[in-house]
């Protein structure tokens, strides 16, 4: 292909050809060239391109469009039901509740250590360890994980507001009810996780831990009783003068049996003693026996006998119910109303405590997002203020609704669950407040 380069008029001009090159004088002569100029292609004006480029352009639109019309619609792509916001708050609030826990905790350990110094340096250390640390830090951890909760949902969503990260999401057409699902989802994973460690793991982790302490720091196990007197079964009675559980003997023991408000039988013995498969030893016993104005006696030295009794059912020690598991908890609780035992508040207030602290998670997050989830005046600091009032005004008034279930002003369900109702009603309407 040949280059042409000409200058001005009088100027020498060079053509380049693939075969040769010629000097010329322009003007002089005439210029000649072996280059076919009939295949030389002409550029075409940027607008003619332009105009071209256009035309066929709508060409294929037009072709597009014809052809898309003779073709089956096409089914439309399903969203998927998580979106990236949601993951991202998932991932924000189950990161902050576990740090939340682990930071707390080991405060706790820290003040734990202080104040039993002398029994943790007396007991040994696999023990301290193993026994008490292992056991002690989940037990706490899910006492108070609803609050944990709280304080993660307040901290968290206040350094998203205050990063205009809230109000970004809201501006880009979520809606403030779309936005709570992503917390409900992680209060519902917090939430099973508790109510699991509450109902099935943490009671076998308290016997460990209960014993340590009772065995090291402050003995608070019922060893023995006085004047006890039970229900065995409808219909019959047992009478122990006292017991002692570290020798498992009992004295001077008598259980009537009536049929109606008429005696039937009575049995006496001197002593008693309780074996751990269940068996009681009469000792010097004496069986009487009414029919009408009939009476018989029979006396022994030593009787054998299977009661429906334990040791346990009459000694009732302070933590005795966190060492339940829940359907050994509602078991016990509905054999001890049976044998017509009274004190049995505690374990009624264990067992709706477990149930509901575990609804409180739902309704704390609900609170705290609705708090947290604008700007305030002050920054983040004044969010996690009003949380911490608010936690702490919820463990206060569950204490309060416990002292009146004990004293039985009311029943044990309505006292764990009046804060829940109270707490459920400021979550509505600071979520309508919130939503607006």
């Amino acid at each position: 292909m040949g280059i042409i380069r000409r200058n001005k008029k009088g100027s020498d001009s060079i053509i380049q050809n693939s075969q040769k090159w010629n000097l010329l004088e322009e003007g002089t002569q005439s210029v000649r060239s072996e280059y076919d100029f009939s295949q030389f292609q002409i550029q075409q004006a940027p607008e003619q391109l332009n105009q071209e480029q256009l035309g066929l352009a709508r060409d294929n639109k037009e072709e597009h469009s014809n052809s898309t019309l003779n073709e089956e619609p096409k089914e439309k792509v399903k969203k998927p039901w998580i979106k990236h916001f949601d993951t991202y708050i998932i991932k924000k609030f189950l990161g902050t509740f576990f740090f939340a826990i682990l930071l707390l905790l080991a405060i706790v350990v820290m003040f734990d250590i202080n104040e039993k110094l002398d029994a943790m340096l007396t007991a040994p250390l696999k023990e301290t360890v193993f026994k008490y640390f292992l056991n002690f830090l989940p037990y706490f951890a899910n006492q108070f994980a609803p609050l944990f909760v709280f304080i993660s949902v307040i901290f968290f969503t206040s350094k998203l507001a205050d990063h205009s990260e809230i109000i970004a999401m809201l501006s880009s057409g979520i809606s403030f009810r779309r936005l709570m699902v992503p917390y409900l989802v992680s209060a519902t994973i917090i939430a099973i996780l508790t109510l699991l460690l509450a109902l099935y793991v943490i009671p076998p982790a308290n016997i460990q831990r209960i014993d340590y302490t009772n065995r090291w720091v402050k003995n608070k196990r019922v060893d023995y009783g006085d004047n006890i007197q039970l229900q065995v079964r409808p219909g019959v009675m047992a009478y122990l003068s006292r017991y002692d559980n570290t020798t498992k003997r009992g004295f001077r023991f008598t259980m009537e049996e009536f049929n109606g408000n008429k005696l039937v039988s009575r049995i006496t013995a001197q002593d008693v003693k309780y074996d751990t498969l269940g068996r009681w030893q009469l000792n010097n016993y004496g069986v009487r026996k009414f029919q009408g104005l009939k009476e018989t006696y029979k006396k022994g030295v030593s009787l054998d006998t299977l009661l429906r009794i334990e040791p346990r059912d009459f000694l009732i020690a302070k933590n005795d119910q966190e060492m339940l598991t829940s359907p050994q908890l509602r078991d016990y609780i509905n054999k001890q109303k049976a044998r017509g035992v009274a004190n049995l508040q505690q374990f009624e207030l264990e067992y709706e405590k477990r149930f509901a602290m575990t609804a409180a998670a739902f309704i704390l997050t609900v609170i705290g997002l609705s708090l947290s989830s604008r700007k305030v005046r002050g920054g983040m600091g004044v969010n996690i203020g009003i949380g911490l009032m608010l936690s702490f005004s919820y463990i206060l008034f569950m204490t309060v609704t416990q002292t009146f279930a004990i004293s039985g002003y009311t029943s044990p369900r309505l006292a764990m669950w009046i804060p829940n109702i109270v707490y459920t009603i400021i979550a509505i309407f600071l979520y309508h407040r919130a939503a607006q």
